[in-house]
């Protein structure tokens, strides 16, 4: 602790004790690692009551800014950057942890690309491509309950969407609910935004009821959810789960509810949305990236009229629209009866290669369940990462699920990976490495004494 910075804390109520922290570690007077007073000692100098300084921790905590460490006491946090999506730089291994759809089953854009070229789009003309606005209205009115008043926006891909619905609903230390474990991009997006994430869990049919009650009762202001292939888990909404859900979000019609239908095209399962058809804050995300590829950064959002003002006063300041030629590319993709043939294609592909994969894994006495998605999400009876690091002795690099975690623990024996990309020899090296990986890490678990 550099000084004596407790004699700066002051405030009389959770709120201003909070501020007057949060002041301290943003100007560098208390720094990662720093403890903070303790909560009786504190209460004390401040002549407040104890439980008012339990509030002002839990909130700097749910704000990630602290974390308790039981006995040990409450800590700056130590932040360390969220892990990203794709291939790991500078590694000899093959990396089964990249989350990358397969650039083999990317169509090829040249033809359509010399046939969108056309006059050039000048200030102050429409920011969607009108053709493209007819298409998409379409795509992504199909099982959404108000789609009869939803306007569109086009935005930078689901990243640039979600950052943006986020911001033009919320402020600083705002909750939001996440599923638990977590898409990266989410995880990251809600703590550079200063928001307060809030763990919802997920089970095989999607994000969980009790889960969403809970993080409703703790005044989220937002909640993400992935209706279909969820990253990491794989999983769907289940049409039975789907209701549920939009049973407990009646009671909270202004809770902004961001769907995020990444997998879309590709996906084998129906969408069941979340959405009630009464819903006033509500926004649905579809990009093209994993159909399209990565570098065709742009996403449809179908929203509630007000939501769709918001956006586009949150567009203004930046970039006002998405480029022109990509629109009309994505369009002409997209209604090109061969793309459509090769996306199908694909997404037969990514199913097959992930069931055939758990079909082994299963030969060796590992259990996992094929899922929707580019990943599977394997439950280990061990730790993931010391797997993940015998693997790696194998010439592998995995992802283990505690990358993904908020607050489910379970996690930490699951590794997502990605082998839709492996031929049949390699898929077999990788079954056998994974068994032997996981049978080392039993071999070194301290026995436990009996009686």
């Amino acid at each position: 602790m550099n000084g004596d910075p407790n004699l700066e804390i002051a405030g009389r109520s959770a709120t201003e004790i909070a501020e007057s922290l949060r002041a301290l570690i943003d100007r560098g007077i208390l720094s990662p690692g720093d403890p903070l007073p303790p909560v009786r000692a504190l209460a004390t100098r401040l002549d407040v009551n104890r439980n008012t300084v339990v509030a002002a921790y839990r909130l700097l905590s749910q704000a990630g800014v602290v974390v308790s460490r039981g006995r040990g006491g409450t800590h700056v946090t130590r932040h360390s950057p969220v892990a990203q999506e794709g291939f790991a730089p500078d590694t000899v291994l093959r990396d089964i942890g990249t989350g990358n759809p397969d650039p083999e089953l990317i169509p090829d854009p040249s033809r359509a690309l010399s046939a969108v070229t056309g006059r050039p789009v000048l200030y102050g003309e429409p920011v969607i491509d009108v053709e493209l606005e007819r298409w998409a209205r379409e795509w992504m009115s199909d099982g959404l309950a108000p789609a009869a008043s939803m306007r569109l926006t086009i935005t930078s891909g689901a990243g640039d969407a979600v950052e943006r619905l986020l911001a033009q609903a919320l402020t600083r230390d705002d909750a939001v609910g996440l599923e638990d474990p977590c898409f990266l991009t989410s995880m990251h997006t809600v703590r550079v935004g200063g928001y307060r994430p809030v763990p919802i869990p997920v089970d095989e049919e999607g994000m969980s009821v009790a889960g969403l009650r809970g993080a409703l009762d703790h005044g989220v202001r937002a909640v993400i959810c992935t209706p279909r292939a969820q990253n990491p888990t794989g999983a769907s909404l289940s049409a039975r789960r789907a209701q549920q859900l939009r049973d407990v979000l009646r009671a909270h019609p202004y809770v902004l509810v961001i769907e995020d239908d990444h997998f879309s095209a590709l996906s084998r399962r129906p969408f069941h949305s979340i959405i009630g058809p009464e819903h006033h804050r509500w926004a649905l995300v579809r990009s093209v990236s994993k159909f399209l590829g990565p570098d065709m950064c742009l996403a449809v959002v179908a929203s509630d009229p007000d939501t769709a003002d918001r956006l586009a006063m949150r567009l203004t300041p930046g970039t006002t629209w998405v480029s022109h030629l990509l629109q009309r590319l994505t369009l002409a993709l997209m209604t090109d009866p061969a793309i459509v043939g090769e996306i199908d294609q694909a997404s037969r592909h990514y199913a097959e290669r992930n069931d055939a994969f758990a079909a082994r894994l299963a030969e060796h006495g590992i259990p996992a369940a094929p899922s929707d998605g580019l990943n599977l999400w394997v439950s280990l009876p061990v730790a993931a990462r010391p797997v993940a690091e015998n693997l790696m002795r194998r010439g592998w690099l995995a992802r283990p699920g505690d990358e993904f975690v908020l607050a489910d623990e379970s996690a930490a024996t699951h590794l997502r990976l990605t082998v839709h990309d492996l031929d049949d020899a390699d898929a077999e090296r990788l079954a056998s490495d994974l068994a032997g990986a996981v049978r080392a890490a039993r071999e070194r678990m301290p026995v436990r004494e009996v009686g």
